[in-house]
């Protein structure tokens, strides 16, 4: 019998990964098909209970009699408990007269649902949270901690620092990028140095990724460029799928000084004559820092012909309440928006 080659036992691996990805896709839209329906179920009982209430036809005890009616019918099916049941109106009591986030919520999971109808409190604020958890496909624990680092609030009033060019050459960039990333999981000692900040940031990847965005993928730390004959050392180098572009990080441990755009410009240069293929838009680059002084920040932007932006990492959660009244006061001068 013919012993197969290499090339044939590869081939057959090949074809088995298709099968084996066909299942797996398959799985997932199945997963996703009970989800839509569950959630469909638990829209349409809510609505069931509050139109009973609505009209005066069952009182709340009623709905006490209805879990315990279906925890005897039914003695296998969880769920509808009377706080679940309760949930479930209010669910659809919430976005009933919404027509955006209606299509929202369907497409996650009942927990997530929960989470942001009972941490979200403003409307304007639930659906910046169901696109997002929708967008970026957050799982329930990352959910939680975006809204425990106040992403709303600091969406609407601490928006990115970009420059005039990155504003012009990728203008959807101001949707990708934020003026604060969290990284409170590096558990970084007070008197951190830029090396355990990049250790810190290589360890946890997969962490630090999910905090950029869902689109941006890893391609090199320590990322060598050589120009004129010297060496030189990109800390980061990212590809965001989205933008079709390269993302050169800088990191700085204190806090923003102009000469260090300089540096990111010349990363930019270096990397759009050298590394980019011809598909691909020019590079962009996001100096990560301590801590900046906005004005400083605008002025060395101002002038700057790199598509750049600057913001800061930060290694604790902000506090939210301190972030809730800013908002409140960046309502008060800008109505419109709420």
């Amino acid at each position: 019998m013919k012993q197969p080659t290499e090339a044939m036992r590869t081939s057959t691996k090949a074809a088995f990964n298709e099968v084996a990805q066909m299942i797996t896709c398959a799985r997932q839209r199945a997963v996703r098909a009970v989800n839509t329906e569950l959630v469909e179920l638990y829209w349409q009982v809510g609505a069931y209970i509050s139109r009973k209430l609505e009209a005066a036809e069952w009182g709340d005890g009623v709905v006490q009699q209805l879990a315990d009616y279906l925890a005897r019918r039914q003695p296998g099916v969880r769920g509808f408990t009377r706080a679940n049941l309760f949930r479930m109106r209010q669910f659809y009591e919430v976005y009933r007269g919404n027509a955006k986030v209606a299509p929202l919520v369907r497409q996650l999971p009942w927990s997530h649902n929960l989470i942001v109808l009972g941490q979200s409190k403003q409307p304007e604020e639930r659906e910046f949270y169901l696109r997002m958890a929708v967008q970026e496909q957050w799982s329930r624990r990352e959910l939680e901690r975006q809204i425990k680092s106040a992403l709303f609030e600091r969406s609407l009033t601490r928006p990115v620092k970009v420059s005039t060019a990155l504003r012009q050459s990728h203008p959807e960039a101001l949707r990708v990028f934020k003026d604060a990333y969290m990284v409170e999981f590096l558990d970084l000692a007070q008197g951190h140095d830029e090396a355990d900040l990049h250790l810190g940031l290589v360890r946890q990847l997969k962490d630090f990724l999910i905090e950029m965005g869902r689109d941006f993928c890893f391609v090199s730390s320590r990322y060598p460029l050589q120009v004129g004959g010297r060496d030189f050392v990109l800390d980061l180098l990212l590809f965001h799928r989205g933008l079709n572009c390269l993302v050169a990080v800088e990191l700085k441990v204190g806090r923003f000084e102009p000469e260090s755009l300089g540096k990111l410009d010349f990363y930019l240069e270096a990397l759009d004559r050298q590394v980019r293929k011809l598909h691909e838009n020019p590079a962009l680059g996001v100096l990560l820092c301590a801590s900046k002084d906005d004005e400083v920040v605008e002025y060395a932007l101002n002038r700057s012909l790199s598509p750049a932006l600057i913001a800061e990492y930060q290694t604790q959660l902000p506090d939210k309440k301190l972030l809730q009244a800013k908002l409140h006061e960046f309502y008060a001068l800008n109505p419109q928006v709420g």
